[in-house]
Formats: structure tokens, C-alpha cells, sequence
């Protein structure tokens, strides 16, 4: 658990997962100060119980608010277990998001589908009572802002709190390299759903960029805060969405020319072409060879739903 160098009451919950690499990547935001305790995306139901115990240890007796950026199993799946140790809670997500929490069955199916083992690892979502839902208004009155974010998935929100705004995956996968929230050279990757619409995307970080003030902190689902300047690295997650779409779309019309006995083997050897060509053009993404083994594994595999989701895109447009 890390707490925000520059707000002590904002701490920053890791949710790691027995996968590879999947540490320091899922996270639950905590804000815990005395007139308004709220969390931020308290993660899958494996890890419910770890979230619980760190949230006590925090000396959370109160909870008011349980915001969700997005309803992904990795996000808000544990929430009814956040509920049933703190009742008077209220949930906060997008009204395309409330069915899926009050119904989960549609959510779990979907995430067998599309994450497989990891939905088994991450654990079945369970119920949230329809009367624990709040709207907008409710935590507007306290303070907090709603953006609409719209890209990674179509119910996605972006919570402003003071001076920093968290951002869930709307400004893609981002990591200091161990360096501290202030490292510019930083690592950072688009996360494009399988239903990728580039515009819709790029939009919402048009939105997030609009605000005014522009929040001085960029608090990410994954993973990790960022202070350094933040309007330059909101522009660059913006020029990334475009950037790797034009990237993708030359490298599969160049396969286009090659005969068949030079293609790539299966979809392996197509993603490595993308990401050699990726790591040619965009820095930011190039730094990942930084990273730690184990992590560089993972972000192999959430680059390629990454890809996909663009491929898709390429596809009907």
C-alpha cells in the first residue's frame, strides 16, 4: 500500500492477482478524510477480503462512497463484498453499468469470454442490492465531479477530487518505472476495448483535457499516480489512441504485399510485428523493455487485447 506523496489521506491499495505479472497493476483508490471516506475501483472479488482487512487496518469505520470508473470484473466485481462489511455505503458507476451490478450474470459470462483464465483467477461477481445505487447528484453535493469517459468501455467515468482526477483506464495503462509520480519518462499504453471506437476514445481525453483547472494529479486504475505535467501526458494518451491505429493499419498493408510463405506465424508472430513497429514510433510504450520481466509478460498480453481492439476497428471503418 502507498500513500500520495502530497496527500496523505489519498493511499493507493494494490490488489495484486496470482497471475503473471499481475502486481502493482490492479488498484483500489482510498480517500479517507473526516467529513468524506470514499474508494476508487475496490478491484475483483478474489481479493475482497485483502481490500476489507487493508481498509480497517486504514481505520475505515465509515464508508460513503464506492465510486466505480467501469463495472470490468477487475474493477467493481468485489463490490457487494465491500457492501456487506460496510452497508450504509452508496455505489456510484454509469446507469449502462447499474443492470450489470444488480444482475451480474451477463458481466460474468462476457468475462469468462473475453479474459478467460483471468476471469477464473479474478473470482464471480455477486449482486449489488439495487437500493445501495446512487446518482451523480448525490456525490456532486460532496465535492466530486463526473466526467464521462467513453472508450475503454461505453459506461466509463472519470471522478475529479480536489486536485487530482482518477482516471480509471480512460488515459490507458500507465507505470513510473519506479522512479516517482513526477518521472516524465514515463511508460504508457493505450487500453482499447475489444469494441474499440477511436473517436469515442479520443473524445473523452478532450473532455478530461477541457477541465478547468486541469487537475494537477492523474491518479490511474493502472496503475499509480502521476504529478509531473499532466496536461502533456493527457495529450500524449490522446496522440497515442491515433498513433497506434496509424501503426497498425500500415504494418497490416505492408503483410498485404508479401506472399504467403513470408506472413507471420498465427496471431504470435502478427502482434510481434505490431509491437516492434510500436516501440519504433512511440517512446512512451518503447520504455516498457524497462520493466520487470514478469510485468513485460503481462503487458505482452494486455497489449494484444489492446490490438485487437483496434484491428477491429480497422476493420469496420
Amino acid at each position: 500500500m502507498a500513500t500520495s506523496p502530497v496527500n496523505p489521506q489519498l493511499h493507493l491499495i494494490d490488489l495484486d492477482q496470482e497471475l503473471p505479472g499481475q502486481r502493482r497493476f490492479i488498484s483500489c483508490w482510498a480517500s479517507i478524510e473526516s467529513d468524506l471516506v470514499f474508494i476508487v475501483d475496490p478491484g475483483p472479488p478474489s481479493t475482497a477480503d485483502f481490500l476489507v482487512a487493508e481498509l480497517e487496518r486504514l481505520g475505515v469505520q465509515r464508508l460513503d462512497y464506492i465510486l466505480l470508473t467501469h463495472v470490468h470484473l477487475d474493477h467493481g466485481g468485489c463490490t457487494s463484498r465491500i457492501l456487506a462489511r460496510w452497508p450504509e455505503a452508496r455505489v456510484v458507476c454509469h446507469e449502462k453499468g447499474r443492470p450489470h451490478l444488480v444482475n451480474p450474470a451477463k458481466l460474468w459470462a462476457g468475462s469468462q469470454q473475453v479474459l478467460g483464465e483471468k476471469a477464473a483467477v479474478y473470482g464471480e461477481p455477486q449482486p449489488v442490492p439495487g437500493s445501495s445505487l446512487a446518482d451523480f447528484a448525490e456525490i456532486e453535493a460532496r465535492g466530486i465531479q463526473v466526467v464521462d469517459t467513453p472508450g475503454h468501455a461505453a459506461h466509463h467515468l472519470a471522478f475529479v477530487h480536489g486536485e487530482g482526477i482518477f482516471l480509471g483506464e480512460c488515459a490507458g495503462t500507465f507505470s513510473t518505472l519506479g522512479q516517482g509520480p513526477a518521472n516524465e519518462e514515463c511508460y504508457l499504453r493505450p487500453a482499447t476495448p475489444p469494441r474499440f471506437q477511436l473517436e469515442t476514445a479520443e473524445a473523452s481525453l478532450e473532455r478530461v483535457l477541457a477541465l478547468d483547472p486541469l487537475p494537477k494529479h492523474l491518479l490511474f486504475a493502472h496503475h499509480g499516480e502521476f504529478s509531473g505535467d499532466t496536461r502533456r501526458l493527457l495529450t500524449t494518451a490522446r496522440r497515442q489512441l491515433r498513433l497506434w491505429t496509424k501503426t497498425v493499419a500500415e504494418v497490416q498493408a505492408s503483410l498485404q504485399a508479401l506472399p504467403h510463405t513470408e506472413q507471420p506465424e498465427g496471431e504470435a508472430g502478427l502482434m510481434a510485428l505490431f509491437r516492434e513497429a510500436l516501440r519504433k514510433v512511440d517512446p512512451h510504450y518503447a520504455r516498457g523493455t524497462q520493466l520487470p520481466a514478469d510485468i513485460q509478460e503481462r503487458e505482452r498480453d494486455f497489449s494484444r487485447q489492446t490490438l485487437r481492439g483496434i484491428m477491429g476497428y480497422l476493420k469496420n471503418n
